[in-house]
């Protein structure tokens, strides 16, 4: 089997799993208990945090631990909410966000929130111009995610917190794609908040990070005793905490080193050279994150492609409804025509990716495309 679903999620890497060990067979105790074992894993919780603070150019302090990316991206949204809806509230985030931001933004908005949602481009990108347009005096966040998760067109982040500033504003970014890819220094993106999925960058699920940058303080999502400095309540899962913080030290601040980045240009060119103007790529040609392609085959249903696809997993383009198959929103955003969207699979390669395992794939995928298109 060849694995192109790294955005997908990620196999725990082989330091993170040696890391969790110990704190799996031999130090169990409670971070809050005042003895000796709790006083090992309050320490190793404190050692991933600055892993993580580290990673992301932050201080430990700015740094509380979640189940996950959409846990984080809940915090602030509800957290934000909570704190300003007697006075009243209105958020923007773009068109193609993930559903761990615009679900909660919809049902904040059911709760009398205010969201402005600002187009993208063909290539899926923002216009830092029509997030000042939208702006307004109630306005208290702006949550534009750093790449996007399907065709990895990469933020202007950057750009739009020069605005936010301007604005009085807090910007948060939902961060869970391109950490280990690309980096993302909180002080370089000049956010307030920003999510981190552990999964997505070979930790075991079920952990991830919010920064909350020194000096805001926002509402809880989880409430219970004061753990994380009453930031969230809970004990903390310490084996899953200890691999986030190894993980963080893993794939470090810098992001790919380019090997990741040229292998996926070569399985763009091999699928072009062996299926011509019948391969359609989505997403920006450049600025996006290195191991994504995103690509329509021209007359097929992605999904068919990839259960045809013998050994290489990879991701569809469109929801699948029982005899109907759906453009995804994201795609749909982009106005990509209906017939390109529908063929779309994402491919995204990791680390462990090989170039022998992309020479097979694209002689698979190919073969597959060949066939499909002649029956």
């Amino acid at each position: 089997m060849i694995y192109l679903d790294f955005n997908a999620t990620t196999p725990t890497a082989g330091p993170v799993v040696e890391a969790m060990l110990p704190f799996l067979r031999e130090h169990h105790g409670n971070p809050s208990s005042s003895h000796a074992l709790g006083a090992i894993t309050r320490q190793a919780v404190e050692r991933a945090r600055q892993q993580v603070a580290t990673m992301l150019g932050a201080t430990p302090g700015e740094i509380v631990f979640t189940s996950g990316g959409s846990e984080a991206n809940n915090h602030v949204l509800k957290g934000l909410f909570s704190r300003f809806r007697e006075k009243g509230a209105h958020f923007i985030i773009s068109s193609v966000e993930h559903p761990a931001v615009e679900v909660p933004c919809a049902f904040l908005e059911r709760a009398g929130l205010s969201v402005t949602r600002v187009p993208v481009d063909r290539f899926g990108s923002v216009d830092p111009d029509d997030v000042r347009r939208a702006v307004t005096p109630l306005t208290r966040l702006i949550s534009i995610m750093h790449a996007n998760n399907e065709v990895g067109t990469i933020q202007p982040i950057s750009e739009i917190s020069e605005i936010a500033r301007e604005s009085g504003v807090w910007l948060h970014t939902d961060a869970a794609q391109t950490i280990g890819k690309i980096p993302a220094g909180v002080n370089a993106l000049g956010v307030d908040f920003l999510s981190i999925a552990g999964h997505k960058f070979h930790a075991p699920p079920g952990v991830g990070a919010l920064y909350i940058r020194a000096g805001i303080e926002i509402d809880s999502l989880v409430h219970g005793a004061g753990h994380e400095k009453g930031r969230r309540a809970g004990t903390e899962a310490v084996p899953n905490i200890v691999a986030l913080g190894a993980a963080a030290e893993f794939v470090g601040s810098t992001g790919d080193d380019g090997r990741v980045r040229s292998l996926c240009g070569q399985l763009h060119e091999l699928l072009i050279e062996g299926l011509g103007d019948a391969v359609v790529l989505n997403g920006h040609p450049e600025n996006r994150l290195p191991n994504t392609l995103n690509v329509a085959f021209k007359g097929l249903i992605g999904a068919e492609v990839l259960a045809r696809l013998e050994n290489v997993l990879a991701s569809a383009g469109a929801a699948c409804h029982s005899d109907r198959h759906e453009p995804s929103a994201v795609l749909k955003a982009m106005g990509v025509p209906r017939d390109i969207a529908l063929g779309a699979v994402r491919f995204s390669l990791g680390r462990p990716t090989t170039a022998g395992e992309i020479d097979t794939a694209a002689g698979r995928i190919i073969d597959t495309v060949r066939s499909m298109a002649r029956s």
